[in-house]
């Protein structure tokens, strides 16, 4: 699959006003990229913006009519599909509408984004999709009900649109990202039983190696390594699967969970 050059390219980054995708923002940026900030909070989109000589926007990406109006002028050749939130509560401490909200950011804005660009990739026969999923979107953890289920959903929804655009013949393509918890400030307090075997991530070099997947064509990037065991895995019994998760402390992480504090 040939890859993108990020050279020349506009990249439509949402969430992207702190974390990773402001991350993403500056060597995107680096790269030779035209850089779109998209985020809920304008004034950390236009940070972002100056930042990397990019332009900018107030955009909630839950709301399918305005992420259109903003989306209306603009030739996307890459969308970042980043925006996230978590609530990192027991399912029957979240509310309803802590609930709601972790699907509309973390699954349902990804398909308004996607609506809104790609016809423009597709008339161009060029683009690139990217879904900043997590490892929570390949293996349920406690305290993540929502989250986890949010991202299995852009897992799928990802897997879907591949094989939709294979089956129009398009080089338009996408790309799956399922990294294990970043050090942005989202997941403040979670901790890892194995850290040479699952590290909480650098968000500098998680965006070098989506940036990196982007520009050699891949189409799946799992980090670290060791996640990719969790699908073949699944070929055990739950009882077996559930003790294997156990023993690595999986279903502990979040036992200490914070989250960004503002």
């Amino acid at each position: 699959m040939n890859g993108l050059n990020l050279t020349g390219s506009t990249v439509l980054i949402t969430g992207a006003g702190s974390g990773l995708g402001r991350e993403l923002a500056v060597q995107a940026s680096a790269r030779g990229a035209t850089v779109i900030a998209w985020d809920l909070d304008g004034d950390a989109a236009q940070t972002t913006a100056n930042q990397v000589g990019g332009s900018w926007a107030k955009v909630d990406v839950t709301d399918a009519d305005a992420v259109a109006a903003a989306a209306a002028e603009l030739d996307v050749d890459v969308l970042i599909n980043n925006a996230g939130v978590v609530t990192g509560k027991y399912l029957l401490e979240a509310t309803e509408a802590q609930i709601r909200r972790t699907f509309e950011v973390n699954t349902l804005a990804g398909y308004w984004t996607t609506r809104a660009v790609l016809p423009g990739m597709l008339e161009r026969d060029r683009g690139v999709v990217v879904t900043i999923a997590s490892a929570a979107g390949l293996v349920g953890v406690a305290k993540q009900t929502d989250y986890s289920a949010s991202k299995f959903g852009a897992v799928g929804f990802t897997e879907s649109l591949r094989a939709e655009l294979r089956s129009f013949g398009s080089r338009v393509r996408t790309l799956l990202v399922a990294p294990y918890y970043i050090n942005t400030g989202m997941f403040e307090g979670v901790r890892t039983k194995f850290p040479l075997l699952l590290p909480i991530l650098e968000t500098s070099k998680v965006a070098a190696k989506v940036l990196n997947a982007i520009e050699a064509g891949r189409q799946q990037l799992v980090l670290p390594p060791m996640v990719r065991l969790v699908p073949p895995l699944r070929i055990l019994p739950p009882v077996a699967f559930d003790v294997l998760l156990d023993l690595f402390g999986i279903n502990h992480t979040m036992d200490h969970f914070v989250g960004r504090r503002r």
